[in-house]
């Protein structure tokens, strides 16, 4: 089934029901990255918004199941009364923004596009059935909120600033811009579907903090520093693509601004969307690949920042800095967190697994997901193929040691693939 909405404010086009919900995603992309959400907070955001957008897609087709009774702490969500006529793709609409109503900030950005939107839903549409199909959406996306009141953000905000500390190994702010530690309660969060044992997936301790000649340490300190002074174009273009860092500020001379890109998480959303269109996946497998690669991505940073500030591992920059070259830097920025384990090879594993599930193991595509942002696109063969390019670029870009980054694709494999498992993909 296709329904008339805008595709902006010059033309109308006929949309399928899939495309309609990959609009409404790209709408909520732009707005997070205007907002300028911590990648943990923006994985927070798509995962609500996704599960209600699915929770009422999925009655568009007899038997698809629900996604949220797998999950810790909900309780089941409103259902559409029998013999009644509803539009689901209108219904997962108002689920998906009664949400994102609730966990963005910049809401009058979006309500030009939601008149719109609404608006040829309204004029195509029976009376009876827009608004019923309105108020189901509205119920479910309610519904997805409660949980969401009760998962521990509220109690995450207000905290004391984490500065890290001197002792050797230990993290501690970063140049350019000394920023304190981001989201160290986020290991607090209560996840979909890790347990309590699970959070720190048998992750090992990183190697001790040593910086004799003959230590494991100092030979990935050294071995860091010698291959960013040496790096091909293809590394550098590597590290550039997969930068997705919401905190880089760029200066020019006494002027600093920020140069906004998209968040970690919101580069593998739109990996997901790229593999739904590249398949005429329907509307509710397409909601249902956002929904699971959002739960893959949430869990994974939940996970991955509670062993962060576990371990509180010192970053390359520092060490280099004060041992090696004080005059070094990275080719990317350092993010304002503990370095081990790499969030980019955790989540991104996580969100590859579940969809190389969804979509199969050979699955070539390009990704564009980045491309109005950082003018960039690149080819894989596989979602595991750019997952692993992404966790390299960490290393290239000189922000991540290669212990990090393999563990963290270690650990983020296991949650994809718990998600895999208990959400029965």
């Amino acid at each position: 089934m296709a329904l008339f909405t805008a595709c902006n404010k010059k033309e109308e086009g006929r949309l399928s029901d899939a495309e309609i919900l990959h609009q409404n995603q790209d709408q909520l992309t732009e707005v997070i990255i205007y907002d300028v959400f911590t990648p943990p907070v923006a994985s927070r955001i798509y995962a609500y918004s996704s599960l209600a957008s699915y929770e009422a897609m999925r009655f568009a087709k007899p038997g698809s199941p629900s996604i949220v009774l797998k999950l810790n702490g909900f309780k089941a969500l409103p259902e559409p009364e029998k013999d009644k006529n509803y539009n689901f793709t209108l219904a997962a609409t108002k689920a998906f923004f009664t949400v994102v109503h609730k966990v963005v900030f910049s809401i009058d950005s979006l309500k030009g596009y939601e008149a719109r939107v609404f608006g040829q839903f309204k004029k195509s549409l029976p009376k009876e059935t827009f608004e019923r199909s309105v108020a189901f959406g509205d119920s479910i996306g309610k519904g997805v909120l409660a949980i969401a009141a009760v998962d521990g953000y509220f109690k995450s905000r207000g905290k004391a600033k984490f500065l890290g500390n001197q002792n050797p190994g230990q993290w501690r702010p970063t140049p350019p811009d000394y920023m304190d530690g981001v989201e160290w309660c986020w290991g607090t969060m209560k996840p979909f579907l890790l347990d309590s044992a699970s959070l720190s997936a048998n992750l090992p301790a990183p190697p001790k903090y040593d910086l004799d000649t003959n230590s494991v340490y100092y030979k990935e300190v050294t071995g860091l520093y010698k291959l960013t002074k040496n790096l091909t174009q293809e590394q550098k273009d590597i590290a550039r693509y997969w930068d997705d860092n919401p905190f880089v500020m760029e200066h020019s001379g006494h002027m600093m601004f920020a140069n906004k890109k998209i968040t970690p998480g919101g580069h593998w959303m739109g990996i997901a969307a790229i593999a739904s269109r590249q398949t005429n996946a329907d509307a509710v497998k397409t909601a249902k690949a956002y929904a699971a690669t959002a739960v893959a991505l949430y869990d994974a940073f939940i996970s991955c920042w509670n062993l962060k500030y576990k371990y509180n591992t010192v970053r390359p920059v520092t060490v280099i800095n004060e041992k090696i070259d004080n005059n070094w830097m990275p080719m990317l920025q350092t993010p304002p967190f503990p370095e081990y384990p790499s969030g980019h090879s955790t989540i991104t594993r996580a969100a590859a697994e579940v969809l190389t599930k969804m979509f199969g193991e050979n699955f070539a595509f390009e990704d564009t997901s980045d491309l109005k942002y950082i003018g960039m696109k690149r080819n894989f063969k596989s979602f595991i193929e750019a997952a692993d390019e992404a966790s390299i670029s960490r290393v290239y870009g000189g922000i991540h040691y290669r212990f990090s980054v393999d563990e963290g694709a270690e650990i983020g494999s296991k949650i994809g693939k718990t998600v895999v498992n208990k959400l029965d993909l």
